[in-house]
């Protein structure tokens, strides 16, 4: 067996085009641009390459976007009063705060003080905890766009066996969430899980979010399964990898994310997905 690839880059530019329109369904009924707002703090080069492309995506939809580059001796204090003037800009209908943020500030803090109607990352408890509640409102972005990964599969997801690789809260706890709220009976391992691998054979869907490479080989991959790849990590010579040998998983799986090409293009168009419903509600 050879799988299919999950090409999340041309998956996602098809959903650009959706969200294109939509804004000039907008514009055409004299509704202003969704507008972004993304704060980047410190000189980290991998953000810095991050928010140059979701600035890039809002150009191509037609987004109002903007974005605060702040010193990474930025106080807290400083931080949540910016993130405060943005939650009462009318012109702003989405916050995004890219992370990781310096150690002296205190990211729960931070991500509470967005108005959760702005929270386009779906990071803040309130619409974590409607997630939970099956009455979800912005979801988490890389999450939402591998459900709608797995709906381009076409394989039914209700009664599926799903195992989660990694327990954080930005990912692999909600995704555990949208894949309870779609039907499945989802495993989520973590750090203390005994076996990994005998949870994964069992899986109809893998994914691992973990970012270590080489973490799940060939033989964690029960046949016809479905493999997403989250994590990324990149080596010396600066070529990025995924958490799964991709070369062993594909002569087992059904359909296959590539790293990179597969999830993050996904998770950014989740983010205007949000942010034109932040705008639109």
């Amino acid at each position: 067996m050879a799988a299919q690839i999950l090409d999340g880059k041309r998956i996602a530019q098809d959903l650009r085009t959706e969200i294109r329109q939509a804004v000039d369904d907008r514009a055409a009924t004299g509704l202003r641009p969704p507008g972004l707002a993304v704060l980047l703090v410190g000189s980290d080069p991998v953000s810095e390459i991050y928010v140059g492309a979701k600035r890039r995506d809002c150009e191509q939809v037609g987004y109002h976007s903007i974005v605060q580059h702040l010193s990474a001796n930025v106080t807290q204090e400083d931080l949540e009063e910016r993130i405060r003037a943005l939650n009462t800009d009318p012109s702003i209908d989405g916050i995004l705060v890219q992370l990781p943020l310096p150690e002296h500030i205190d990211a729960h803090r931070i991500i509470d003080t967005i108005d959760p109607r702005k929270d386009v990352d779906g990071f803040h408890p309130y619409n974590i905890g409607r997630l939970a509640l099956r009455r979800p409102a912005l979801r988490s972005c890389t999450p939402k766009g591998i459900m709608q990964l797995l709906e381009h599969t076409n394989i039914e997801l209700k009664g599926a066996e799903a195992t989660v690789i990694g327990a954080s809260n930005h990912l692999g706890r909600p995704m555990g969430l949208e894949l309870l709220l779609a039907g499945c009976t989802v495993t989520l391992a973590h750090k203390f899980t005994r076996d990994t691998g005998a949870v994964a054979r069992n899986a109809d869907i893998v994914i691992s979010a973990v970012g270590k490479r080489g973490l799940v080989p060939g033989d964690w991959i029960k046949p016809g399964a479905i493999v997403i790849d989250v994590g990324i990590t990149r080596d010396d010579d600066g070529k990025l990898h995924g958490d799964v040998v991709f070369e062993e998983a594909s002569q087992h799986a059904s359909w296959i994310t590539p790293v990179p090409g597969g999830v993050g293009p996904m998770t950014r168009v989740a983010l205007l997905q949000n942010t034109l419903i932040a705008a639109s509600t």
